[in-house]
């Protein structure tokens, strides 16, 4: 299964007829969870509906947003305010009646009222509702096919991110080796340091068996091993997840948080040895610094 990014686009216009199409068009970017919102001419209740369920069944998470554009081509004919010009030719005779005078109305200057001209509409001969009853059986057939090409586009956003991870997982991993081969001498240089440090504290009277075990214990305590081994467990599940795709952005962004919990105690860890440890710092950052840069892009994949 590919590893999906939340952002794509696709769109499909459609002619249902001669005087009658539509524009469908399917945005997603990121989000947390899966957010539609729905743009659809009013009357078409049901149609969302079933728009809402197919986008619940296809998307796992992103704001995603579908459009649906009208495009309605008319014929205009001219036509008149039959009311109103009836309304004018009936005062006209009551006027004419009233005071006993002779004369016709004149229809150009009836014409010329405002409002006494209108367009006449025609289309198709199909009514609005008839209008929107075609649309939505259309808009039914084409949200398959929108959905597939919305998916082909989030499959390559999906590629593109999963090249960025494993280059990202591949320096994360040198750095991990770096402290690795510097942690027998980073802990030689521990126990020296506690030993020079107890000796000049206590002075020569001292039971030094007594002193050695402790110097153990707290070099033990000072130890990486565990921080380098769960570091290595990590980005081994890592690269699993990557390669088994689906909706693994929230189990990967998890997987983050377990590295840099890591990261913060080796640091901690080696803090002010000096000499190799410095070179430890350096090591410690870089992976938190890795670490950082797949978290922002892992909040795009699905």
């Amino acid at each position: 299964m590919p590893l999906y990014s939340m952002t794509g686009f696709a769109r499909v216009q459609v002619r249902v007829n001669d005087q009658l199409g539509y524009t469908l068009s399917l945005k997603s970017v990121n989000h947390r969870f899966l957010d539609i919102q729905l743009r659809l001419p009013s009357g078409l209740d049901e149609l969302e509906m079933e728009l809402r369920r197919a986008l619940k069944e296809n998307l796992v998470r992103g704001h995603v947003e579908l459009m649906l554009s009208v495009d309605r081509t008319t014929q205009t004919t001219a036509g008149y305010n039959r009311e109103l010009v009836a309304n004018y030719l009936a005062a006209f005779s009551a006027a004419r009646d009233d005071h006993a005078l002779t004369g016709q109305p004149d229809l150009n200057a009836i014409l010329r009222l405002p409002g006494a001209l209108q367009p006449d509409a025609r289309g198709n001969g199909n009514d609005a509702d008839q209008d929107l009853a075609a649309i939505s059986e259309s808009v039914k057939k084409e949200i398959g096919p929108l959905l597939d090409q919305l998916k082909i586009m989030r499959a390559r956003e999906g590629d593109s991110l999963e090249a960025i991870l494993h280059a990202s997982l591949d320096r994360l991993a040198e750095a991990t080796e770096g402290v690795a081969q510097i942690r027998p001498e980073i802990e030689q240089r521990y126990q020296e340091r506690l030993t020079q440090r107890l000796t000049v504290a206590v002075g020569t009277e001292f039971n030094r068996q007594r002193l050695l075990e402790e110097i153990a214990v707290l070099v033990d305590r000072s130890d990486v091993a565990e921080e380098l081994a769960r570091m290595h467990t990590h980005i081994g599940h890592f690269r699993e997840l990557l390669s088994a795709g689906g909706e693994v952005g929230k189990k990967l962004d998890f997987l983050l948080q377990e590295m840099n919990r890591e990261a913060n105690t080796l640091l901690s860890k080696t803090g002010g040895l000096g000499g190799k440890g410095t070179r430890i710092t350096e090591l410690g950052l870089a992976m938190k610094a890795e670490i950082e840069k797949a978290r922002e892009q892992i909040q795009n994949v699905e």
